[in-house]
């Protein structure tokens, strides 16, 4: 009695991590775990809720897992005794913590025991179902739970989870069914997504996303799952348009400060780029009038790495089409329309450009940025940008594009990333636009021979793939004969 005493004591006791930390190493774990796995009901109770309280310190955790309490606990989970009912709820409590230590919730990872827990779901109390879906989430997004989000997925996790977001009014329960299946969507292929999900859940998405009663943590999450649907789909494209989501996903962009989490940005990114696909110049129309350029600018200038990438990828599409629907200056000969201003003329597509009317990567300011990014020290958006900056070298253009790249100082950085040879794409993007710029004499004065050491280089050691380009560029340069072997 005296040892249910102490550990009730301790288990209401506030205590503080050093507190914690000097009763794990004074022994106090081990008895604590002998109460609960050999004492009678009251001790294990008592136990239990005092293990609880100091499974807040990972240290203790890790004492935990070596003692063996998992499996006990997680027999205690599931068990349909009613007598032990009352103790689910500590026991749900400690797992939660031992699943969040990503060193020691592989454990969890490894009893395969997700499957079970959701299945519990709707059969406990709401605490223990925070408890059980902070445990789920935590056990998804550990790094090698591949197979355990596939078990999950193909036994059908997301369709006993969706009932949390239209039925709870309980938001952390609700946050944490939605952070489920947002980490769940993300392995979800083709129309597998589709497939889960019904009009109603869409719409409860899009709620949650316009919502100004929502967190932006449960918007990203939300913008998330919807990022997923697969992008050619375009009843999926109608309904969101429909539900009127890009004016909102603007807005979010548009008022995002530097604490917006990252996570936001990013998601709302990879949905724009569905809305700016170069098949559907209409739908690009739409989402230009709607004001996507602007903050598709934004994100290169003061978004994440991977934000940069993908509104990089939203601004190469739009650009794909500038060529086609720019205005010549020869067509004013034949038309009565007001004169145009010289303002509008593009000295890169020749003709008289606009954000609004020809999604013009040089009206629209997006050249800094993407510059910026190629001179920066991260490199995962390197080949992202390289594609839009590639767009303004289409065609009859190329000459014009390629004079304003060398204004811009690209080539240098373009050279480096060559050099660095990180990514393998980012590189032969990299030679594609060099190829261009080389068929200019003056650009193969200038820098040829700060090129020709990288491609001498890339000739010998680099991939087989990047051979017949830099063979064309050494030939450009004259440094090999045009009926070289590498052709």
């Amino acid at each position: 009695m005296s040892k249910i005493l102490m550990a009730t004591a301790l288990s209401r006791m506030e205590l503080t991590d050093q507190n914690r930390a000097n009763l794990g190493q004074d022994g106090a774990v081990e008895p604590l775990v002998k109460m609960f796995t050999s004492g009678n009901l009251e001790a294990k109770q008592s136990s239990l809720n005092a293990l609880h309280n100091l499974s807040a310190l990972k240290a203790n955790v890790q004492r935990l897992i070596k003692l063996g309490i998992v499996a006990t606990l997680l027999q205690l989970l599931f068990s349909v005794t009613s007598v032990l009912m009352t103790l689910r709820e500590p026991a749900s409590a400690i797992l939660a913590k031992i699943a969040a230590q990503s060193e020691v919730g592989i454990v969890l990872v490894k009893q395969d025991v997700a499957q079970q827990m959701i299945s519990l779901l709707h059969l406990t109390s709401p605490v223990i179902q925070c408890h059980l879906l902070e445990a789920l989430n935590a056990i998804a997004a550990c790094p090698n739970a591949s197979k355990v989000r596939r078990k999950m997925k193909e036994t059908g996790a997301v369709r006993l989870l969706l009932p949390f977001l239209t039925e709870s009014r309980n938001t952390k329960i609700r946050n944490g069914a939605l952070n489920l299946i947002y980490v769940l969507s993300n392995d979800m292929q083709g129309g597998e997504l589709m497939e889960q999900l019904e009009q109603m859940h869409l719409n409860t998405l899009i709620n949650i996303v316009s919502s100004s009663s929502t967190t932006d943590d449960e918007k990203a999450a939300a913008v998330g799952i919807l990022s997923n649907f697969p992008v050619s789909d375009k009843n999926v494209t109608d309904m969101f348009i429909k539900a009127n989501l890009l004016p909102i996903l603007v807005s979010i962009l548009t008022s995002s400060t530097p604490t917006t989490p990252h996570l936001l940005a990013e998601n709302v990114s990879a949905v724009l780029i569905r809305f700016t696909l170069p098949s559907d110049k209409k739908l690009q129309h739409f989402s230009v009038e709607n004001g996507v350029i602007s903050v598709l600018v934004k994100l290169l200038t003061c978004g994440s790495i991977i934000a940069k990438c993908r509104a990089a990828t939203s601004l190469t599409q739009l650009s794909q089409n500038s060529l086609t629907l720019r205005k010549s200056r020869k067509s004013r000969w034949f038309s009565c329309a007001p004169p145009h201003s010289t303002d509008t003329f593009c000295q890169v597509h020749d003709g008289h450009c606009s954000i609004k009317t020809t999604f013009c990567l040089v009206k629209a300011g997006a050249m800094p940025p993407l510059v910026q990014i190629l001179q920066g020290n991260e490199r995962a958006a390197d080949e992202a940008a390289l594609s839009c900056l590639a767009t303004l070298q289409q065609d009859e253009i190329w000459e014009n594009g390629s004079n304003l790249l060398v204004k811009m100082s690209c080539v240098q950085p373009i050279i480096k990333i060559l050099e660095e040879g990180i990514s393998l794409k980012a590189q032969e993007k990299s030679l594609w636009i060099l190829e261009k710029i080389f068929k200019v004499e003056a650009y193969r004065v200038e820098y040829g021979e700060y090129a020709q050491v990288v491609l001498i280089d890339l000739a010998q050691n680099g991939d087989s793939l990047l051979k017949p380009t830099v063979a064309k560029l050494l030939a450009q340069l004259e440094l090999l004969q045009q009926q070289s072997s590498y052709f």
